[in-house]
């Protein structure tokens, strides 16, 4: 998270796969990428930020013939922290790793997990998106600014759901979106959903008022439309999508969220090199150039020991931004 505004955080990406891995005739051997038997853990339900880059990058590795049979499986939990633990817990494992981002920084925080990110081997941050404020085809709100008025009216009575825990992108981006509107970020209420897939049935289902999640998620359904965008949080419009910033529609914040990838602890120089450098070529491939694209992500690479300092410096603007926050 980097602090656009006072308030306002931001971040980068991560590791996404839909469909089932895919055999390309490619060896990797050249590149020194092979990892036989990787898995990767996402740390929440099917259909969230997580689990579309991780299931994304691990079908783009395949395709660019980077490595093959890449295992994604999810197991959720607490914000993510239940996967956290178990990725901790597989001490010097060098074939898994875990799809991962801003809401687990925050959950560590808001859980008071015992395991933190600092106890993980950092591999990369890959991406950076906005968040999107969305709501139901036949909800009353068609403008962020009916939105907005609504809220402040009554903010206890019109629910806003995320798909992160407490402390996480989806959590914070309403509640600075709240303190920007003059709401008391106290007053609203927010309704945890454990990654987009479980958020997206309420929004669909007008059991929330509204939603907040990130762009990639729900881009399909905005395009059908299912989901009405109302405004994107951060700095810039997002090309191809008709909605205003926050700005724009009056409210002095943006916010970013960003997505990474980490291993567990005790890997030996080799194995953690062997992950950066997978990640690294993968990066550079025309795959995962045109899977950003299209998802909407901004590149935010960022591998090692830089991305160790960057998680370190995630972790202390959270606990800042939620006690600024009174929460």
């Amino acid at each position: 998270m980097r602090l656009r505004t006072p308030l306002a955080l931001l971040g980068a990406a991560l590791l996404v796969l839909v469909g089932p891995p895919l055999l390309t005739t490619g060896s990797g051997a050249d590149t020194g990428t092979q990892i036989p038997g990787l898995r990767l853990m996402v740390p929440n339900s099917p259909g969230g930020g997580y689990d579309i880059t991780a299931r994304t990058a691990a079908k783009n590795a395949e395709e660019a013939g980077l490595t093959h049979n890449i295992e994604v499986f999810n197991l959720p939990g607490a914000g993510g922290t239940v996967g956290l633990t178990r990725l901790v817990g597989e001490h010097g494992n060098g074939k898994l790793a875990m799809s991962m981002g801003l809401g687990v920084v925050g959950a560590v925080h808001t859980n008071k997990s015992p395991k933190t990110l600092a106890d993980t081997t950092p591999i990369a941050r890959l991406t950076e998106e906005q968040d999107i404020v969305v709501v139901a085809k036949d909800s009353p709100y068609r403008t962020i600014q009916q939105l907005v008025d609504a809220w402040r009216k009554n903010p206890g009575k019109l629910p806003v759901g995320g798909g992160s825990s407490p402390g996480g992108p989806d959590h914070l981006a309403p509640m600075l979106m709240a303190q920007a509107a003059g709401i008391a970020p106290k007053s609203v209420n927010y309704v945890p959903f454990d990654g987009g897939g479980e958020l997206l049935a309420s929004i669909l289902g007008n059991k929330i008022a509204f939603g907040v999640s990130g762009v990639g998620e729900y881009l399909d359904q905005i395009r059908s439309g299912e989901l009405r965008l109302l405004a994107v949080t951060g700095p810039e419009r997002v090309p191809g999508l008709d909605a205003p910033t926050l700005r724009e529609a009056g409210l002095d914040t943006d916010f970013t969220n960003w997505r990474g990838v980490v291993a567990p602890p005790g890997l030996s120089d080799a194995e953690r090199d062997k992950l950066v450098g997978l990640v690294r070529k993968l990066h550079d491939s025309e795959q995962w150039q045109d899977s950003m694209r299209k998802n909407g992500w901004d590149d935010a690479f960022l591998t090692g020991d830089e991305f160790g300092e960057f998680l370190d410096e995630q972790d202390t603007r959270v606990d800042s931004v939620l006690k600024e926050l009174g929460l």
